[in-house]
């Protein structure tokens, strides 16, 4: 793992450490006591199949879903989550520009005012990122991969050390799915801690020096090459047919 300690902007990325965290989704397990730690600046693929509490290990990460017990260390401040774009309402009247500069809303809050200097950095992520001249073009005329890049747009204005990505290529074409890894590539080099949930295990060999495989438990993490095997995607599967969708909430394996 890598052991870099600042951002590209000269921030302190942190070590996030997961001590027996336990998280459930609409009532239902999703997480089971994930004990681990991301080192700062590192590239991390999360994998698994549907279900394994990819999503959800995310969103807790991101401070947006309240564990069931364990605990996060490290995770508390500037981090910045892509969702998944399909999760995400399309149709609600906002301009490009507007997306990108909700990126600023860890400096100015809900009331303060965005500045020309704020404008002029959203139109700068823009320009970045492939749409310049899309400021005043409305979201719901965007196509997915333009889409795709304005969240990315907002993730450079966010300029956070770490960085969490739910699925960022999914239903890409090649082109611009390939342009986005170049991204995430360069936050990498930044030094910047970056986390994504991936499906295309091609991809995470060749991209991803480290992988985290969930199937609600942890089923290895480090070393890509070391945590891909067949031996651990075969449990994995099994593990999945075996899943009860009536489960009840998780409890420690020592509780009475």
């Amino acid at each position: 793992m890598s052991g870099r300690g600042q951002g590209g902007a000269g921030v302190a990325v942190p070590e996030i450490r997961l001590a027996d965290l336990t998280c459930s989704y609409q009532r239902r397990p999703a997480v089971h006591h994930l004990n681990g730690r991301f080192a700062p600046g590192s590239l991390t693929a999360v994998v698994g199949p549907n279900g394994a509490g990819k999503s959800t290990l995310l969103r807790t990460l991101a401070g947006l879903h309240r564990p069931d017990h364990g605990r996060i260390e490290g995770a508390a401040g500037r981090v910045a989550l892509l969702p998944q774009a399909t999760a995400l309402d399309r149709a609600f009247p906002i301009t490009c520009l507007d997306v990108v500069m909700f990126g600023l809303w860890a400096d100015t809050g809900g009331f303060r005012a965005i500045g020309a200097a704020g404008r002029a950095k959203a139109r700068e992520a823009l320009a970045a990122i492939g749409l310049e001249g899309f400021e005043a073009r409305p979201v719901g005329s965007l196509s997915a991969g333009q889409f795709q890049r304005l969240l990315f747009a907002r993730l450079l204005l966010q300029d956070a050390p770490v960085i969490l990505l739910d699925e960022p290529f999914n239903a890409l074409d090649a082109r611009t799915a390939a342009e986005l890894l170049a991204m995430v590539h360069r936050w990498h080099g930044e030094g910047r801690t970056v986390i994504a949930v991936l499906h295309d295990l091609d991809l995470v060999r060749r991209d991803f020096p480290e992988t985290l495989l969930l199937a609600r438990d942890c089923l290895g993490w480090g070393p890509t090459a070391e945590v891909l095997t067949a031996a651990n995607r075969l449990r994995a599967r099994m593990m999945t047919e075996a899943w009860d969708p009536e489960a009840g909430p998780c409890t420690r394996p020592d509780a009475a």
